[in-house]
């Protein structure tokens, strides 16, 4: 299946092609089921254009079949199934909304989101995966970088031949990445970078990273490649999340870069935080998948599992802890399906997408820990999807913004007062 067709003529360069995203979409095999089922109780599918529905559907066939049967075994190993980067390139699912003349889909917000949906359901690595490669490297590039940047790169990250990462947070700087302390000074090659980031997905498996630095004290862009003489990538071990996804510290020492890969279009933090609205967006709906995946596995063990001579779904507090997952869900569902629709309509504030992040995360977190409830025991086992998407959805909470960080950002919206120092 692929999400991705060469077009006959020249789209518009505007971040969505001129016509139907239809023109984008090929599919080698019809996806093996429909997703009209009980997940979906409000029938949201029914608000979605069948070419959103082709890429939810494209991409739930994928996860299927090709991430679920080996997921918990890289989970286990503390592994990336670097094999699946290659299967998503072939799908599109990189830089989905971005134009064709870069190999890009084309596609719909919409679609975005439902894509990371599905590919959260598998697992929320895999997701940031395609969330950073998308939204936090080619997003900036496309939107900050020259002609010959985008042309150069974007087919490359399009197609999966190279990987990238994005550096912002340091070792003493998350939540304030005004802080940074990475900075750039100018010579007559181009530029040193001084510094150090951690927690980059990717990052010890990136061929190029764009790397936030302070330059006479503003914060710009540069694209720092692979092997670049003072640039190292060490992984980082130890996770008891995410650990079926790559993480790494981007060292920089004297590491000197051409002037051609400064991002030349954006100054200030409005870069980095334009990219993180970005992802945040697409987090929205990945929860929502990871929600799923443990609500569905909830439903059928309650009705299979039996205890006082009956399946302990016919218990009143199986019942409600049911209800409860499953309402939650369908809040979040209409949430993220309006933030696209805003996004998608070029309306969509960074305040919206907080919103659908914070929210919809909480959410997912609450439902993986009463579907752990629901299987008792066998909560913990690896048979079960539950403690892997717990455990992920803890850092997921913490990522691209904490939970308390955007209180604070709603907080300033509506009460027109920043709490932030």
């Amino acid at each position: 299946m692929s999400v991705v067709a060469t077009p006959t003529t020249a789209p518009a360069t505007n971040g969505h092609t001129s016509g139907s995203a239809s023109s984008a979409l090929k599919a080698t095999k019809t996806p093996k089921q429909s997703f009209n089922n009980p997940f979906d109780y409000y029938n949201t599918s029914s608000l979605f254009s069948p070419e959103d529905r082709l890429i939810r559907e494209t991409v739930r066939s994928f996860v299927d079949e090709e991430v679920l049967p080996i997921i918990e075994e890289h989970y286990h190993a503390g592994t990336f199934p670097m094999h699946l980067a290659k299967r998503m390139a072939e799908l599109g699912l990189f830089g989905i909304t971005l134009p064709h003349e870069y190999g890009c889909a084309g596609a719909s917000y919409t679609a975005y989101g439902l894509a990371m949906m599905e590919l959260e359901r598998g697992d929320s690595g895999l997701r940031s995966f395609a969330s950073v490669q998308s939204s936090l490297v080619m997003y900036p590039i496309y939107t900050y970088g020259s002609e010959e940047q985008r042309a150069y790169w974007l087919p490359k990250l399009a197609s999966g031949e190279i990987i990238g990462c994005f550096g912002l947070t340091e070792p003493d700087y998350g939540s304030n990445p005004g802080g940074m302390i990475t900075t750039a000074k100018k010579t007559s090659n181009g530029f040193v970078l001084n510094g150090a980031k951690m927690w980059i997905t990717n990052g010890n498996i990136a061929d190029v990273a764009v790397v936030w630095a302070k330059l006479d004290g503003v914060v710009r862009g540069f694209l720092v490649e692979k092997g670049t003489p003072g640039f190292t990538a060490p992984e980082m071990k130890g996770k008891h999340s995410l650990r079926a996804s790559a993480t790494g510290e981007l060292v920089f020492q004297d590491c000197e870069i051409p002037e051609s890969n400064l991002l030349p279009h954006v100054e200030g933090l409005k870069g980095p935080l334009s990219c993180l609205t970005q992802a945040r967006y697409g987090i929205a709906w990945g929860a929502i998948g990871a929600a799923m995946a443990c609500y569905e596995s909830a439903l059928k063990y309650a009705k299979t599992r039996i205890q006082f001579g009956k399946p302990i779904a016919s218990f009143q507090l199986v019942q409600e802890k049911l209800v409860w997952m499953l309402n939650e869900i369908t809040k979040a569902q209409l949430l993220a399906l309006r933030c696209g629709q805003l996004k998608d309509a070029g309306e969509a504030t960074p305040q919206h997408v907080s919103m659908a992040k914070r929210n919809n995360v909480w959410m997912a977190l609450e439902v993986a820990r009463l579907a752990r409830d629901i299987h008792g025991a066998n909560g913990i086992l690896g048979e079960y999807p539950i403690m892997r998407h717990m455990a992920n959805l803890e850092s997921v909470k913490t990522y691209e913004g904490t939970h308390d960080i955007h209180t604070l950002i709603l907080g300033a919206d509506i009460t027109g007062i920043p709490a932030f120092e």
